[in-house]
């Protein structure tokens, strides 16, 4: 059992006001009060500060401060929130293969199985852009939409994928063999994600928060709207628009992003 939460402060964070028996239900709306509240963001990261793990600094940051967080951050709230409700979800570490094949992806993202009456769950609030909304059947094939969004999990050997239609494509977002991994697991992928300097996290600034008509994703300085129709991509001029993005579409502000460094937007140095 994780440390305690203040439950009705995560549920005032998150907007949700329905149910919170352990079912299926309340997982799934859970799921999709947090993505839609809680941005996903490697702003500390980037400004050179630890990423705590620990309950008590995850609520600080992701609850008070109204911040969001990537993948350990997220998850690791969430599973605490779904175990202080009677859930029982499981933590697992995957290779992300959007870029590398899992040869070479190292174990980078945390997600989570839930068991429930219905079956067992994949739930994956931190994956940012991909991030499913609803929870994932673990059966191979069962596709599972929201919006424009569709995901469903699949066998490849001896793993399990997730994958996301977008609107060009199929895409494998990770693989995992479901192995249970313990705290001191995601402490050291979350040291590695966080500080090695071959890490994507490291070098690029990733951000992404859903909007009542859309959502907003930024990559380096490119920010892509989507609403609805065809995405529109514009380009940040500098760190003071990054700043000003942060206060009208995630929800806080950061004076610190108008010294922020960026290794691949040398032009911001």
């Amino acid at each position: 059992m994780s440390a305690s939460i203040d439950l009705d402060a995560y549920l005032d964070r998150v907007g949700w006001h329905g149910g919170t028996a352990a079912s299926y239900d309340t997982l799934a709306g859970l799921l999709r009060a947090h993505v839609a509240a809680i941005p996903f963001e490697n702003l500390d990261v980037l400004l050179g500060r630890p990423l705590r793990l620990d309950i008590e600094g995850l609520q600080a940051k992701l609850i008070v401060a109204r911040r969001g967080g990537y993948c350990f951050e997220q998850v690791t709230l969430f599973a605490a929130v779904l175990e202080q409700l009677g859930f029982a979800p499981a933590r697992h570490s995957a290779r992300v293969v959007l870029v590398n094949p899992p040869a070479t992806a190292p174990r980078t993202h945390m997600f989570l199985t839930v068991p429930l009456a219905e079956g067992r769950f994949v739930v994956d609030p931190g994956f940012g852009l991909l991030a499913p909304r609803v929870p994932l059947p673990l059966q191979a094939g069962a596709k599972v939409s929201l919006g424009h969004d569709t995901h469903w999990m699949a066998h490849d050997g001896s793993f399990w994928v997730m994958r996301a239609q977008t609107p060009e494509k199929t895409v494998d977002a990770w693989v995992s063999t479901l192995e249970a991994d313990n705290p001191v697991d995601f402490e050291m992928a979350n040291h590695y994600t966080s500080t090695h300097p071959a890490s994507g996290f490291v070098n690029r600034l990733m951000l992404r928060a859903l909007t009542p008509d859309g959502s907003v994703a930024v990559m380096n300085r490119e920010v892509t709207f989507r609403r609805g129709g065809a995405p529109r991509t514009v380009t940040l001029a500098d760190r003071r628009s990054l700043r000003a993005l942060l206060v009208e579409h995630f929800g806080f502000d950061l004076p610190e992003v108008e010294r922020l460094r960026v290794p691949s937007i040398p032009e911001w140095d």
